[in-house]
């Protein structure tokens, strides 16, 4: 056995995945790589074998079997219609406000995100039904761009969603707890959103022009009664998935479950159900899953390899180390997370880093279900931050051309949300109730 220092461990390995990342390889053949190379310096020929028990041990997590069923429950609601009706009736209660398209578009995003938790189904229907209204309703292409990205984002964070999904195992935290520790921040941030685009718009008014009222004219019973036959789908699918496990009736794995169920079910009531749906969802819900799958087992076999080696307490002292005493060690890991979003995929951050900076959070004494929850608010900056900005071009690429909407403007009009995304989580700083409270009163727990 070849006896190398933790610290070079360190160094290698960390620094590998860096120079990896900015080659322009797949992330999970660069994290299997390293994991294989450094395994066989340290353990010789036990290194495939732990590799190996690593890979499969994440693939019998039980609580990442939540994954497929909520990437069908999402992709399967992208077919069932629920978002052009929600829209044809916000849009005619709040078109006559300044921006009041673009707020349209986030209480969407917000809908959306507590009943299909997938970023790119979120961004994609929003910049399919929202963004062409706006465009052609006179908006400026930021703010209009801009608020489906923001939007859209939110369907990462606001459970059901996949991201916590895969953080609970990652972290040793109860997925549960960590859905409705995420519930609260996510509405704020819907709200700290909203504020934005209705202060810019009463600033500055040629940015988002209210709708004419001959446009968005109709009998009050008219417009009651399409608002509350377009909210009821989704509150019936937020119950039947958040409200089983709040009351403890049921965990993350079989609340997802109830949830395909019920889009299913959905669907077929508002007859977009045919074999081809069926067909392109359970397709897409296999391409997904085997990625997410497929990076989370290398970069489990990575991390093994990594604390084995006893990078993580390197790492743990390091952190511990900072200036400013626990404060410093907590903007520290943050800046981690914030800086990574720049070039790494938010899966990949919480396959390798979680489980090694939430060693030093727990060494440290945050209390991590609070700890995780901003975690996951502060890699809703990873989706907008350039040059891998996923949500940026998801907006770009499925964006009418016709529209003539260009990607800077998308850039400049997503940015802003960054600064919205850090306000949000220095409130939740000055305010840790705002994520502990949900969690101390779920039944069951």
């Amino acid at each position: 056995m070849i006896e190398l220092s933790p610290e070079l461990v360190t160094i290698v390995m960390l620094g590998g995945l860096l120079i990896g990342v900015f080659s322009g390889f797949p992330l999970a053949y660069i994290v299997g790589f390293l994991g294989l190379v450094m395994g066989f310096f340290v353990w010789q020929w036990q290194a495939p074998q732990l590799i190996y028990m690593r890979a499969y041990t994440i693939m019998l997590n039980y609580s990442l079997l939540a994954i497929p069923l909520f990437v069908f429950m999402g992709t399967m609601l992208e077919y069932s219609g629920i978002v052009e009706k929600l829209y044809d009736a916000l849009y005619l209660w709040l078109g006559g406000l300044r921006g009041g398209l673009a707020i349209v578009t986030i209480i969407i995003g917000v809908i959306m995100a507590a009943t299909v938790g997938i970023v790119t189904a979120s961004i994609t229907l929003l910049t399919l039904v929202a963004l062409p209204s706006m465009v052609k309703r006179g908006y400026d292409h930021s703010l209009a761009a801009g608020a489906c990205v923001a939007g859209g984002c939110l369907g990462i964070l606001i459970p059901p969603s996949i991201m916590i999904v895969i953080y609970g195992p990652m972290a040793n935290v109860s997925v549960g707890k960590l859905f409705f520790g995420a519930f609260l921040p996510g509405l704020l941030l819907g709200g700290l959103y909203i504020s934005y685009i209705a202060i810019r718009s009463l600033l500055e008014p040629r940015l988002g022009p209210p709708v004419p009222v001959e446009l968005r004219k109709a009998p009050l019973n008219k417009k009651l009664f399409m608002l509350l036959t377009s909210l009821v789908p989704p509150v019936i699918l937020i119950i039947s998935v958040l409200g089983v496990i709040y009351l403890g009736i049921a965990a993350p794995t079989e609340a997802a479950a109830m949830g395909a169920f019920a889009a299913t079910l959905l669907t077929i009531a508002y007859r977009r159900f045919s074999w081809k749906v069926l067909q392109d969802t359970m397709q897409m819900t296999v391409k997904l899953c085997g990625f997410i799958l497929f990076v989370g087992a290398m970069s489990f076999a990575f991390t093994g390899v990594f604390l084995g080696a006893g990078g993580g307490e390197i790492v743990t002292n390091a952190i511990m180390a900072a200036p400013g005493g626990v404060w410093g060690a907590f903007f520290v890991m943050q800046f981690i997370v914030f800086f990574l979003g720049f070039f790494i995929d938010w899966i990949g951050i919480v396959f390798i880093m979680i489980p090694i900076i939430s060693i030093a959070a727990q060494a440290i004494g945050f209390d991590l279900v609070w700890f995780s929850v901003m975690t996951c608010v502060n890699l809703q900056t990873s989706f907008i931050t350039p040059p891998f900005a996923m949500a940026l071009y998801i907006c770009k690429g499925v964006a009418d051309p016709s529209l003539d909407v260009k990607l800077s403007e998308i850039i400049r009009g997503a940015l802003p949300y960054v600064v919205l995304i850090l306000a949000g989580m220095a409130l939740c700083i000055a305010f840790p109730e705002i994520i502990t409270f949900l969690p101390s009163q779920m039944l069951g727990r």
